[in-house]
């Protein structure tokens, strides 16, 4: 495994991050707490050290599993970087989702709790809050760092401007900077390109990408997909007469070289400037072994353009909400 700085900080972070979404009992395309373990003690044994959750992934239940996981194979606190996020309604009722201080402070206790640890390595806004503040926001973040609740805060997925205003305003205020964007980027989504990638290169913020193989449409099994292409985000997506030509090229190198799409997919995204980890999930063992292999792998530049010459633009999304949405829904009691 090889190692990079995490943004601009001095922790040391896996070139692959894995998530844990798929960790849960909440939909038919999860997995057990028996093959969840499984999958961590390979990626500790592969040297991944960075694991990404959240809150709202199984409301909650990622995060307790993925925490029992970790201290089953007993992995080093000092080794390990575990990072998860906070905005998504986790009940019904007032107060539960958000950016808000209450909420915030709320759901950083009740994360560490269900991870079983002492501090949260990484802290992330999961989305942008148009209903809070961001100076509230912005507070609530560099107290919760201030009280070693967590040492370093992040965000994920919303618009560029949205994320330059919560720099600036951290920067102004003198609050704990935004040091990691985990945000959708892949060889069949790349609008990132245009204005958030060349914002965090430039503010040292590392990026930290969801989706890398587009829900498996760029796993090389197109036409049956994958469990992890039922997952909400990716059910009606990267389905583009366009994206065709992506894929066509991006089997056109793997097969060349001898590899798996997946491979050289990863390969692309590792090389692209400002990129520290792409967040890699699995539901089989056999799904880390392409990953894994990937982080070896360094593509020419013929390769490079035969990839992204086929991208065809589109709209950007991201599950970035719209500045009309009504007030974040509540889940169902």
């Amino acid at each position: 495994m090889k190692y990079a700085a995490l943004g601009s900080t001095g922790t040391q972070v896996s070139r692959l991050c894995l998530g844990t979404m798929s960790f849960g009992s909440m939909a038919d395309w999860m997995i057990s707490e028996a093959d969840s373990f499984a999958i961590v003690k390979k990626a500790l044994e592969a040297g991944i050290n960075f694991f990404d959750t959240a809150d709202a992934y199984s409301r909650g239940q990622s995060e307790q599993i993925l925490g029992r996981a970790l201290k089953e194979h007993a992995a080093r606190r000092d080794e390990i970087v575990v990072a998860t996020k906070c905005y998504v309604p986790m009940a019904a009722g007032p107060n539960r989702a958000g950016l808000s201080r209450k909420h915030i402070m709320h759901a950083i206790d009740d994360s560490l709790q269900r991870l079983g640890m002492d501090y949260i390595d990484l802290y992330q806004i999961h989305r942008f809050d148009y209903h809070t503040p961001i100076d509230e926001t912005i507070e609530a973040l560099n107290d919760v760092v201030k009280a070693g609740k967590a040492l370093y805060v992040g965000a994920s997925s919303m618009l560029s401007y949205q994320f330059a205003k919560y720099l600036l305003r951290a920067d102004a205020k003198h609050c704990a900077r935004f040091v990691t964007m985990q945000n959708q980027y892949s060889l069949l989504y790349r609008e990132e390109e245009r204005e958030m990638n060349p914002l965090c290169r430039e503010e040292g913020v590392g990026l930290i990408p969801w989706g890398p193989l587009a829900g498996g449409r760029l796993a090389g099994n197109r036409e049956a997909g994958t469990v992890r292409s039922k997952a909400p985000m990716y059910a009606t997506r990267f389905n583009r007469p366009e994206d065709e030509g992506v894929i066509a090229a991006l089997n056109s190198v793997a097969k060349a070289r001898g590899v798996s799409p997946v491979e050289v997919a990863l390969a692309w995204l590792l090389a692209k400037p400002g990129v520290t980890a792409p967040i890699i999930g699995a539901t089989r063992l056999a799904q880390l072994e392409a990953p894994i292999a990937a982080v070896d792998v360094t593509l020419s530049s013929e390769e490079i353009s035969i990839l992204e010459a086929a991208y065809v633009s589109q709209p950007p999304v991201g599950n970035m909400p719209s500045p009309n949405d009504p007030p974040i829904a509540a889940p169902k009691r």
